[in-house]
């Protein structure tokens, strides 16, 4: 073989193409560009769903938040206490817990007043006194909670069938609606009547009914 050629062979076995890397963040933002239409896709078809079936949502979530502090004492006496205590925990930034101002399952009576309490456990009643085996255990909101979330369901529930009959409210409907509660809670504040009443007293049932009216 010639000698010139054989240089020119070596020359050219000499010379190798150098390989570059890809550049990571341009990998990176291929994969979010191959990602971006299914997420567009998947929360399309989730905001589809939330649309088509919100009154449903809304029921099953006002349902479980209004029966979880019903749970609770029924949680105390089946000897869950660990999990009624996260129910009672779960509740505590929420409602003031009070025991004069909450229902009682599983005992002698439904309520307590302030003054039963100091008489039956001492005169030092723990601000968030729960009950005991005796005197039954304590609902984990205030009766015009129970109110409020029972009210709330169960108007979710009728509304459903009969959502395409109704019309929004007024604004003086609503002013009118929102009326009770607010004088109930006026009296409240300024103490024109007592709150730590027996047996769901007359002022107890208006605060609850006025807490109702409200959510309707």
């Amino acid at each position: 073989m010639p000698i010139q050629q054989k240089q020119s062979k070596m020359r050219e076995g000499s010379k190798t193409t150098p390989q570059t890397k890809g550049n990571p963040d341009e990998t990176t933002g291929s994969i979010v560009v191959a990602w971006i239409p299914k997420i567009t896709t998947t929360l399309n078809h989730v905001i589809l769903a939330v649309a088509k079936h919100w009154l449903l949502i809304i029921n099953v979530v006002i349902g479980l938040y209004a029966i979880l502090p019903i749970l609770a004492p029924v949680l105390m006496v089946a000897g869950h206490e660990s999990v009624a205590w996260l129910i009672y925990a779960f509740y505590r930034p929420l409602c003031h817990q009070l025991p004069e101002r909450s229902f009682f399952l599983f005992g002698p009576q439904l309520t307590y007043t302030l003054d039963e309490l100091r008489r039956l456990i001492g005169s030092d009643v723990p601000l968030r006194y729960i009950g005991n085996s005796t005197l039954g255990y304590k609902v984990a909101v205030c009766q015009r909670d129970i109110a409020t979330y029972l009210a709330a369901l169960l108007a979710g529930l009728a509304f459903a069938p009969l959502r395409h009959w109704l019309r929004p409210p007024s604004i003086r409907t609503f002013a009118v609606l929102c009326l009770p509660m607010a004088v109930d809670g006026l009296g409240q504040l300024l103490a024109l009547w007592d709150l730590s009443l027996i047996h769901i007293s007359e002022p107890t049932r208006l605060g609850m009914i006025s807490y109702a009216v409200f959510c309707l």
